[in-house]
């Protein structure tokens, strides 16, 4: 969303294809920029985590409405936590649900081992409805071709992780992951859940592939 039209578009173009062939999905919507903003923020002024996670929520739903506006000519309709029951209907009469990525565990979250900032963002969020709802999996939508073996912003040398377990990016994964580590500890728990990925948004046409099941940026398995 941080980068406006040129990324946004092709991404929904590309998830209204997916909806028309009869794949359903649900679209959680991530904070990005002004959410880190927010944090960042919060964190100079000594909130608590669960003031944190309540600030932090507010920018995914704001994500999410604009999404839904400029899908509503498709179907794209708000979901919010309390209508999470509709959600049958939704899909079956052929919309396109979007809801925020973030947890509602707003002053409820839980303090993390390390600091102040909440563990479960809109990564997590997301896996944690996908594994209650019995989805097939999660496909998270980024702006790099997946994980890698560095952070590739930083060094030019970071090569491509194509497949990866949970417990091995846990144990021996770069610091600076693409996704929340909550996800991966999860992910060795699930019982529905049948795979995570990872593609880029800004390469045209990873979406709709993804949405096919087809292998593309990178898979993590639960071991």
């Amino acid at each position: 969303m941080d980068r406006g039209r040129q990324a946004v578009f092709p991404i929904i173009d590309q998830l209204v294809a997916a909806k028309e062939q009869g794949i359903k999905f649900l679209l959680c919507v991530g904070g990005g920029t002004r959410a880190r903003h927010s944090y960042a923020l919060g964190l100079d002024l000594g909130m608590p985590t669960g003031a944190l996670a309540k600030i932090g929520g507010s920018i995914p739903v704001q994500n999410a409405r604009m999404l839904q506006m400029l899908t509503a000519k498709h179907g794209g309709i708000m979901v919010y936590h309390d209508d999470l029951e509709k959600l049958p209907l939704y899909l079956a009469t052929q919309c396109l649900p979007i809801m925020s990525g973030m947890p509602p565990f707003e002053f409820w979250e839980k303090n993390p081992s390390v600091g102040r900032l909440p563990s479960h963002r809109t990564d997590a969020g997301t896996y944690l409805l996908a594994e209650f709802l019995g989805a097939r999996g999660v496909i998270y939508i980024k702006d790099e071709d997946g994980l890698f073996s560095a952070d590739p912003k930083k060094d030019p040398q970071a090569k491509p992780i194509s497949t990866r377990n949970a417990r091995e990016l846990l144990e021996n994964g770069p610091d600076d992951l693409i996704i929340e580590r909550v996800v991966l500890e999860y992910r060795q728990r699930a019982k529905h859940m049948r795979e995570i990925r990872i593609v880029n948004g800004l390469r045209k046409g990873d979406v709709f592939a993804a949405l096919q099941g087809k292998p593309v940026g990178t898979l993590i398995t639960a071991s």
